[in-house]
């Protein structure tokens, strides 16, 4: 059996991403880039704690759209700030630490 090098825990059992999601502080807004596309960026992610590019492919997924992960940065393309803070919801972030500028 295999145990978290953090919590000491089983995997099975470990605690360690529950609480790292409880302590992100996430910003969503929009920009406007080159040709006037909007886009959509999901900022204050910790991509030591969270794995960032499991985040991106359900975000995408859910959010239909495509999108990248740059600068500590999710960028999605198109206007999804309130998709992207029911998908952030859904996967397990607390809502209170969500908020949409």
């Amino acid at each position: 059996m295999t145990t978290c090098e953090i919590c000491g825990l089983p995997k099975e059992l470990c605690v360690c991403r529950e609480i790292a999601k409880e302590k992100q502080k996430i910003k969503i807004y929009t920009t406007r880039r080159t040709f006037g596309k909007v886009v959509t960026v999901v900022e204050g992610l910790n991509d030591k704690e969270i794995n960032t590019k499991e985040l991106l492919k359900k975000l995408k997924a859910f959010c239909a759209c495509g999108g990248t992960y740059k600068n500590s940065k999710i960028e999605l393309q198109g206007d999804h700030k309130e998709k992207a803070k029911k998908a952030l919801i859904n996967i397990g972030f607390p809502e209170d630490t969500i908020e949409i500028v």
